[in-house]
């Protein structure tokens, strides 16, 4: 009988003890579970930027934002690039208008990436530079745990897009957002032209298109000599060098594709196995005179790595292009080009197309348009001009929640829409914006479904568009 009591009392000991355990167990998982990072707090995304070498990396802290912390972390070597990026934040905080109040907490030395890994004194990396390490920045910061804000192009050839798919990859294991800052989805003629594309009753279905007459045309003019938040823009020698900086082709090209997908097949994933097929492209060189060189980047003489590419004295520097693909069996063609200048009144234009079954949407941004973009509804031949007119009264009554003050003209082909000065924000003004949807996706912990898909996608293009242009040209 007692050694029974013992035995009885042994084993409700050994059950508490392991409810005991259990219970201790429990509570410390329960406890170790990680809190979301990010909330929408004020201050609480700290940026790391990353050697800026192009202004971009600027443009981000153009404005300050509630959730963006005062102090930015820069990890660089020392020289051009850094002093340049430093006078545009100087130049921020200490102009009249709004200024802003940035602290620099700057970290130089040759192991300037191996610091940042170490030590990340931030949860966002943004980079903005040199484009042949680019791509390797991002994997790096990724498999770090780092999410990571990028510039375009986040690759500049074939090599290093299948970096970029690593990196995605990584990225996912690693509960970490990485993200390209598509600005031109901020212009307000891109955002209501796609909207207005899907209104079935205004713009029908998107056209099939042909190779000579694309359903959807985006094509844009740069200019290298310009002027940024109101001083003359001091590019990196380096910019010129297609080996570093990309070709035209894989660089404001990335905008355009872009614009392709997000405004023709809107929050649809594009698979680049599946749904694009390549075309033709070609690509050609703008010509710089050392004089124009010493301009933009301040040397009086081309560097020793631009030599073996010069013809003569004169550098052949190849930032035009364009290409033609499918999307979906849908034509679509793109197209850069680059100036040395500006005309007088002028600045980068943009022009894009793209076709309905009832109606053609423009965007136009020429002399006729003092330069603004505007956006033009066009009804195809067939379509009765009457009752297309009231499908647009429709479509710009819902277009007032978001664009209160817009309207329309009717013009020779169709009609023009009037928008409010104050939704064109300019260029500069976009990369808050992009920052601040950033932001919010890092609150929700994800990235829209269609959106890592379609990254992979456009650098496809990009990059495929780069060879076929160059075996075009061989």
């Amino acid at each position: 009988m007692v050694k029974l009591k013992q035995t009885l009392k042994l084993q409700a000991v050994s059950l508490f003890m392991g409810l005991f355990i259990f219970a201790i167990i429990t509570s410390c998982s329960t406890m170790a579970e990680p809190e979301q990072d990010f909330t929408g707090a004020k201050d609480e995304i700290s940026i790391m930027t990353l050697n800026p070498g192009h202004f971009h990396a600027a443009l981000i802290q153009k404005q300050s934002m509630e959730q963006l912390n005062d102090t930015v972390f820069i990890f660089a070597p020392d020289g051009p690039d850094l002093d340049l990026h430093l006078e545009r934040i100087q130049s921020f905080n200490t102009r009249s208008d709004n200024p802003t109040n940035w602290n620099t907490d700057i970290n130089t030395g040759q192991d300037y990436l191996g610091r940042m890994l170490n030590e990340q004194p931030g949860n966002v990396m943004v980079t903005a530079g040199n484009n042949s390490k680019k791509t390797m920045y991002i994997k790096r910061a990724v498999d770090e745990g780092i999410n990571v804000l990028s510039d375009k192009p986040m690759a500049i050839n074939s090599e290093s897009w299948q970096l970029l798919a690593e990196a995605f990859k990584s990225a996912e294991q690693n509960d970490v957002l990485l993200y390209d800052i598509m600005t031109e989805r901020y212009e307000v003629t891109s955002e209501i032209q796609r909207r207005l594309a899907q209104n079935r009753e205004l713009f029908g279905e998107l056209e099939i298109g042909t190779s000579d007459n694309p359903a959807i045309i985006k094509e844009s003019v740069h200019h290298l000599f310009k002027i940024v938040s109101g001083q003359t823009l001091r590019r990196p020698p380096w910019y010129f060098d297609v080996e570093q900086q990309g070709e035209g082709i894989v660089d404001v090209t990335t905008h355009l594709v872009d614009l392709s997908m997000w405004g023709g097949f809107p929050d649809q994933i594009i698979d680049y196995n599946e749904d694009i097929e390549m075309l033709a492209a070609n690509r050609w060189p703008v010509m710089i005179t050392k004089e124009e060189f010493e301009l933009i980047t301040g040397l009086p003489e081309f560097p020793g790595y631009l030599q073996n590419q010069l013809n003569g004295d004169t550098l052949p520097y190849y930032a035009n292009g364009e290409m033609l693909f499918t999307i979906k069996n849908h034509h679509v063609k793109v197209s850069v080009r680059w100036d040395f200048e500006a005309p007088e009144g002028g600045g980068d234009t943009h022009f894009s197309v793209q076709r309905g079954t009832y109606a053609n949407l423009f965007i136009r941004q020429g002399p006729e348009q003092d330069f603004i973009s505007t956006l033009y509804i066009e009804p195809n031949d067939e379509i009765d001009k009457s009752t297309l007119e009231s499908a647009l009264d429709t479509a710009i009554n819902d277009l007032q929640e978001d664009f209160s003050g817009i309207s329309y003209e009717t013009t020779e082909q169709g009609w023009m829409l009037l928008i409010p000065d104050e939704y064109h924000l300019g260029h500069e003004a976009h990369f808050s914006k992009v920052a601040e949807a950033y932001f919010n996706y890092l609150v929700d912990g994800e990235l829209p479904l269609w959106e890592v898909p379609n990254m992979l996608t456009k650098y496809y293009i990009t990059t495929q568009a780069k060879e076929l242009a160059k075996s075009s040209n061989e």
